[in-house]
């Protein structure tokens, strides 16, 4: 038992470690990139802008500004894993890449108070520890979007009025309540999917969002502001360099503390991904090799379709790589992949489709899509690239509902495609514990 404690206590100190680290690392390639004495500017006009879907924080601050707005959520949210008692596992580190993700594009240091506000109002009425609820809370940011268009904007959509008193109280009344509710639906949202759809947080991020819109928009008589994305030039060397650099280190780093070896490794890339949390089933170490070698996997993908480097694609590769060491690998990813490029292109060159492969829109879909890799690793690889294609037919249709307020679209999305396609699945085939008990069924 002794063992076993000192085993936990320090699985959680890596992950730890892990999450500064990476906080460090952004705010270095803040001071490094060549426009960094736009740095401070850069981030005052990412604080100052609305951020509905979808904006290219290095196109509206600073690539300089955006990866030091990175880096100090990435700061804020790594400290909040350290208070004593927060529940710090694989799915801790889903949350922070996650947050630190949509920070390329969505959230920033300005718009992310709220909801952490919520989230700890929640713990109090709870009479439970703010630590416990940590993971939530990262996740409760689903809908900075709204926070920023209460701040700067609403009820108008023409221009940004500025920070006003009654614009601030009324952040935070949204955001808090929103951050209010978050547990307690998040906690419901797996009996809906069953643990298929690894983003599960997107049920409350839409849906709070979807009320939202109808309350403070439509009811009211106020029309909700296009949907207009604000992209720039694409800067493949800042993105290249840093993530292969970063996801190189991730996989070394994994190596070293995995005892300077991958064993165990082939284990990982055969686990299903249903509702698994890598670090406590294998360690720290392979969980964040896994990371890496899961990251420069998706690298290599958006390399391979073309897609523009900005800072949404930047942002959505972390995104994509937050559950690589809670439930997605190389090994039940590849099938969404193919699932989005075979589905892409048959619409596109066969039905008259105006969304390839690399459309923005698309690029991300795909890394919300990643959120199906259980159904991939439990029923197949047939059942994942299925799973792909349907996600890539409806994903662009989803951001009408919550106004693109919500930056958790795309994982709702899976959410959807996961509650039509399981019970499918379930009816008509064979998981893959059923698969094996049969196999050995029939060999005795």
């Amino acid at each position: 038992m002794e063992n076993q404690k000192k085993s936990s206590l320090s699985t959680v100190n890596i992950i730890r470690l892990f999450l500064l680290a990476s906080s460090a690392a952004f705010f270095l390639a803040a001071v490094l990139v060549p426009d960094r004495g736009e740095m401070l500017p850069g981030l005052a006009q990412i604080l100052m802008s609305p951020a509905q879907l979808t904006k290219d924080y290095f196109e509206i601050g600073s690539i300089s500004g955006a990866f030091l707005n990175v880096s100090l959520v990435g700061f804020v949210c790594a400290a909040m894993t350290c208070l004593p008692g927060a529940a710090v596992g694989g799915g801790t580190v889903a949350a922070y890449f996650l947050t630190t993700g949509f920070s390329f594009w969505g959230i920033n240091f300005l718009n992310m108070w709220p909801f952490f506000l919520g989230v700890m109002v929640h713990a109090l009425v709870r009479k439970e520890p703010f630590p416990k609820y940590v993971n939530l809370a990262m996740f409760a940011t689903a809908l900075c979007p709204l926070a920023s268009e209460m701040l700067l904007r609403y009820p108008g959509n023409e221009g940004v009025h500025g920070i006003t008193l009654g614009s601030a109280a009324l952040m935070l009344a949204v955001g808090m309540l929103i951050g209010f509710l978050t547990p307690a639906m998040a906690s419901h949202s797996p009996s809906v999917h069953k643990g298929y759809d690894l983003y599960s947080a997107a049920l409350p991020g839409v849906l709070l969002g979807l009320f939202a819109v109808a309350v403070l928009y439509k009811t009211l008589g106020h029309s909700v502001p296009e949907i207009k994305a604000t992209l720039g030039g694409s800067h493949p060397g800042v993105v290249w360099a840093f993530c292969g650099i970063f996801f190189g280190l991730c996989a070394a780093a994994g190596w070293w503390l995995n005892g300077r070896s991958a064993k165990g490794y082939l284990a990982l890339l055969k686990d299903t991904g249903h509702k698994a949390d890598f670090a406590a089933k294998y360690g720290p170490g392979l969980a964040i090799m896994n990371f890496g070698l899961y990251g420069l996997m998706i690298l290599l993908y958006y390399i391979l379709v073309g897609a523009s480097f900005n800072s949404v694609t930047l942002g959505i590769i972390f995104c994509m790589v937050c559950f690589g060491a809670a439930g997605a690998h190389p090994g039940n990813i590849w099938p969404i992949m193919v699932g989005y490029v075979v589905f892409s292109t048959l619409a596109t060159q066969l039905l008259g489709g105006v969304f390839p492969v690399n459309n923005q829109a698309i690029l991300v879909g795909l890394c919300f899509a990643s959120g199906l890799a259980p159904i991939a690793g439990d029923y197949g690889w047939w059942a994942g690239v299925i799973a792909g294609g349907m996600h890539y037919f409806l994903v662009t249709s989803i951001p009408a509902i919550h106004g693109g307020f919500s930056l958790y679209n795309g994982g709702f999305t899976s959410l959807v495609i996961a509650t039509i396609l399981v019970p499918q699945l379930e009816t008509f085939f064979k998981n893959k514990e059923q698969r094996l008990a049969a196999r050995s069924g029939v060999k005795s």
